[in-house]
């Protein structure tokens, strides 16, 4: 697809930009000079002045099947124009029962069940109380305990950030987070896994420091442990040979429920459907969100295995067996884009195509092909993710990869950065030649980094 071939919208003026208090942003930075995307199409934003950028990011990991498609417009204009809004409180309307059921078509084995939510920050909240709630409703209510990992990202609810292991989202509320959570060790070290090419062989051991958490606390005090399967927004950390099985293991043998923030990896991120079915490992609660709509109308959503749901299926039927939801659950037009989105998924094959195509292949040579350039510390990849670590100047940590980011802008490349880690992950559409312009781009943007 090439980029939209529209008028640009004119550039605000300064005042016009005061009122929009934006998140994760250095709002002063931004609004004294500000990089506008006005329009989208296939790989490619266009900025208010029209000049064309390549998406190196799906947009914020979302956009797996590319922008402006046309099949999910129109679905959901269609489904404005039929049921724009339908109460899921005792009530429900067909469009989301389909969309659940064709959701679980593609999910791993046993999973049976859809809890729709709006985002993925909710998505792990209701992960969470899923989680203590099937405890309880089989009769272990003590098991309350929630073990997160360092350097993870769950988003942004109370729950999400207990669990969580960014500091910087956690500092400013940190009275006030949840009190029964534990973190077990990130799995980056670059002492042994620097320049890994796919999956690290170093790190499986560091599973077993659940086994500690175990005996500190014990088991029985456990509900359940969350974590990313590829720890992205910290920086694309990929999980070591192993690591996710031994998890697995030593929460079945426990009693523990593993919980996979899917968020990001599902959906065709690593050439299948889910992170899950990539590393062969089975949780017992999955989170999505973004491209499950392809991020045209947000929607998160927790897959539950058929046991953690028939465990609150007890008492009188006309009682409500999880006092838990939101005003948009399962929201028509929501849903309508989600089925449009799965319907292009399939027919495109892109739910397999990183993995079917060579393209994880071609990608990850390309990832490492930056090796040698000035402040490349590390560079890391898995799918169609990638990152490029950058040696953080003196006294100014993240300085070098924001200064990265910028240059990137201005030379028609949108990349997204954390600390001093540049992270990319485009849409599952991108082609061989928008590979090697992307990280052609990189490479002149590296070379013309400030010591």
């Amino acid at each position: 697809m090439n980029a939209p071939d529209k008028h640009p919208i004119a550039a605000p003026m300064a005042d016009e930009l005061s009122a929009w208090w934006m998140p994760f942003t250095a709002n002063r930075q931004f609004k004294s000079a500000p990089r506008m995307l006005a329009s989208a199409s296939g790989m490619f934003y266009r900025t208010d002045t029209g000049r064309e950028i390549l998406d190196g990011t799906a947009g914020l990991w979302c956009v797996n099947a590319g922008h402006g498609r046309q099949e999910i417009v129109e679905a959901i204009a269609r489904q404005a124009a039929t049921l724009d809004f339908a109460p899921a409180f005792q009530f429900g309307h067909p469009v989301g029962f389909e969309f659940a059921r064709r959701l679980i078509e593609i999910a791993p084995e046993g999973f049976g069940k859809v809890f729709f939510t709006n985002s993925g920050s909710e998505a792990v909240d209701t992960a969470l109380k899923i989680a203590l709630a099937y405890h309880r409703a089989r009769g272990e209510p003590q098991r309350t305990r929630l073990i997160g990992r360092e350097r993870s990202y769950h988003g942004v609810g109370f729950g999400g950030i207990s669990v969580g292991g960014i500091v910087t989202n956690r500092r400013a509320f940190s009275g006030n987070l949840l009190p029964a959570v534990d973190h077990l060790p990130h799995t980056h070290d670059l002492k042994h896994n620097a320049w890994s090419r796919g999956q690290p062989a170093w790190g499986a051991h560091l599973a077993d420091e659940l086994e500690r958490v175990v005996a500190l606390h014990g088991a029985d005090t456990i509900a359940a442990v969350i974590v990313e399967p590829v720890a992205c927004s910290t920086g694309v950390l990929v999980p070591p040979v192993g690591y996710l099985q031994r998890l697995r293991e030593i929460c079945t043998r426990h009693g523990i429920l593993l919980i996979f923030d899917e968020v990001i990896t599902g959906f065709g991120r690593l050439g299948a459907p889910f992170a899950s079915q990539y590393f062969g490992v089975l949780p017992d609660l999955i989170t999505t969100a973004k491209g499950i709509t392809n991020a045209t109308v947000p929607l998160g959503a927790v897959f539950a295995r058929d046991a953690i749901h028939d465990a609150f299926m007890n008492g009188p039927d006309h009682l409500i067996e999880l006092f838990h939801g939101y005003t948009y659950s399962g929201h028509p037009l929501a849903c309508a884009a989600g089925l449009a989105t799965l319907d292009l998924y399939q027919q495109e094959g892109l739910l397999t195509r990183v993995a079917d195509t060579g393209l994880a292949s071609a990608w990850a040579d390309a990832v490492h092909a930056l090796r040698g350039l000035p402040y490349v510390i590390d560079l890391r990849n898995i799918g169609l993710i990638g990152a490029i670590e950058l040696e953080p100047r003196a006294g100014a940590p993240g300085a070098r990869a924001f200064e990265a980011m910028r240059a990137a802008f201005e030379a028609g490349l949108l990349i997204r950065v954390t600390g001093d880690i540049i992270a990319l992950s485009p849409p599952l559409i991108i082609e061989p030649a928008q590979i090697d312009r992307l990280f052609s781009t990189i490479e002149q943007v590296l070379r013309g980094l400030k010591g």
